[in-house]
């Protein structure tokens, strides 16, 4: 039905990493910017445009089942989806618990799940993680295989998704479920031809990593960044570079994969100078 059709690019989330994605992936493409405010996605598409992309502006909610299906409906009837990348998300310091739950975890299961309906064959999909699911203590087998594969309407009602004490122990749950679901849903994406990884970054500057640099907090993350074996915070571009990699076919031997990029902070917060932060009960840890 989309054979003459151009193939389609879905981003969800139209902040800072995602439009870097969208950027390197989309060219001769249909893009399709999808938000949950319509004015940030038609602001994204608008600069899509002005540089020569071909772009349809949408809204979508995550946290809803229904409008995922919609999203996905409307791209498949634009043509054939190739790509599809997921850098929607609330944070700790955005959102109370049940809504990172119902977002970060539910939600993006829900796209892999959708989407994984209409790839297309030879298409690829990424995931927007956290470097905050790799300083997740260990969970069980049990659990691990219990955030993979759940089925997606009863993956809220785990026991250890239930009493959650803080909005960063959600957070973490969320980002370590993210990357067992790409790890399970890559089989069913295989099956279409299709291919699917997660990236973990970490600090990157984006407008709200700026705010939090910048705000009561900032000293606390400036410490952190110069303490990584980095020595600084990454940019857009740098992820948008490696989800290009990912999805190109110079990676097709590549699915089910996460990929941590925070400049070794997550290295040393375990075995290094950010030790402290493990102390600190989670204070000074950051998602931006």
């Amino acid at each position: 039905m989309n054979e003459n059709k151009n193939e389609v690019i879905v981003l969800i989330g139209a902040g800072s990493i995602g439009q870097a994605i969208a950027r390197r992936v989309g060219a001769g493409r249909h893009v399709v910017i999808a938000d949950l405010r319509r004015e940030n996605a038609e602001a994204a598409a608008r600069i899509f445009e002005d540089a020569g992309f071909t772009v349809t502006a949408t809204t979508v909610d995550i946290a809803s089942r229904q409008s995922i299906v919609e999203l996905a409906r409307l791209a498949d009837n634009l043509g054939p989806v190739h790509g599809v990348v997921n850098a929607a998300g609330v944070s700790p310091s955005q959102a109370t618990v049940e809504a990172i739950l119902k977002v970060d975890l539910y939600g993006t299961a829900v796209i892999l799940e959708e989407f994984g309906k209409i790839i297309a064959r030879g298409g690829s999909g990424i995931v927007i993680s956290s470097q905050s699911g790799h300083r997740l203590g260990p969970l069980s087998i049990e659990e691990n295989d219990l955030l993979a594969t759940t089925p997606t309407e009863n993956l809220l009602q785990l026991p250890l998704l239930q009493n959650v004490a803080s909005t960063l122990r959600a957070y973490q749950l969320s980002k370590r479920c993210n990357v067992l679901r790409v790890a399970a849903e890559c089989v069913n994406w295989g099956r279409r031809g299709a291919r699917l990884n997660a990236i973990s970054p970490g600090i990157i500057i984006t407008p709200l990593a700026n705010d939090e640099l910048r705000g009561p907090r900032g000293e606390g993350y400036r410490t952190m960044l110069a303490n990584c074996p980095a020595k600084r915070a990454g940019t857009p571009d740098e992820v948008g570079d490696l989800a290009a990699f990912l999805m190109s076919d110079k990676a097709q031997f590549i699915t089910g994969s996460d990929f941590l990029m925070d400049g070794g902070a997550t290295a040393s917060y375990w075995y290094g100078d950010l030790q402290y932060l493990r102390r600190q009960s989670g204070q000074g840890d950051t998602n931006v």
